[in-house]
């Protein structure tokens, strides 16, 4: 591993679980058993360390939802072994992360935009388009529309002003999202199936 590839897994370490503005580089530092002096030769500040981290984690959620999908049998296995992968992602993110990459990274975040709007909502057009083939997804869906529309979706999700942390646990906020979209696009063959997987993943 690079010193760089080192600083970057281990200010994820610590963001992951503290949250943004409270890590200085002084923690990464400390965290890391380097000096801060070794850091800024790579990165001239936290923001820049931020959006390389930002980088590294987009490419690395493309990855696993391309093996996701080379791995599914069918879009409803499919859906629900996202499902299972964003449980696995959100259950290690401090929420306020998403929220501090929106208010004090914005380059970092209009990275992950311009990542949602294209990478994430190219591959749910896909899965829908490949759904309604295989008979589990509605034909009458506008599969453009309804790509969109679930994107943001989950980003509604991550909205304080809308759900704010003290109230509301992020990831149920999300499954329920996502619960909610699956059985509406469904067909009734695709609504059986979606069942079937749900009854196993419960027992």
């Amino acid at each position: 591993m690079s010193q760089t590839e080192r600083i970057i897994q281990g200010s994820e370490e610590l963001f992951l679980v503290a949250g943004i503005k409270s890590v200085t580089m002084d923690d990464i530092a400390r965290h890391l058993g380097m000096s801060k002096k070794t850091i800024y030769q790579f990165f001239k500040d936290k923001n820049e360390l931020v959006i390389a981290l930002v980088q590294k984690k987009l490419k690395e959620d493309e990855k696993q939802m391309d093996e996701l999908i080379n791995r599914s049998g069918n879009v409803i296995e499919e859906m629900i072994n996202m499902m299972k992968c964003s449980e696995e992602i959100f259950s290690r993110i401090n929420p306020i992360v998403i929220h501090e990459l929106q208010k004090f990274h914005p380059e970092a975040w209009k990275q992950f935009q311009e990542f949602k709007n294209k990478v994430i909502t190219q591959k749910m057009e896909q899965l829908l388009t490949k759904g309604i083939t295989q008979g589990y997804i509605r034909p009458q869906i506008d599969v453009k529309i309804i790509a969109r529309m679930h994107v943001n979706m989950v980003e509604m999700g991550f909205s304080n002003s809308i759900f704010p942390l003290a109230e509301f646990n992020t990831w149920k906020v999300q499954q329920q999202f996502l619960e909610h979209f699956s059985y509406g696009i469904c067909t009734l063959k695709g609504y059986r199936l979606l069942n079937q997987y749900k009854n196993v993943m419960e027992e």
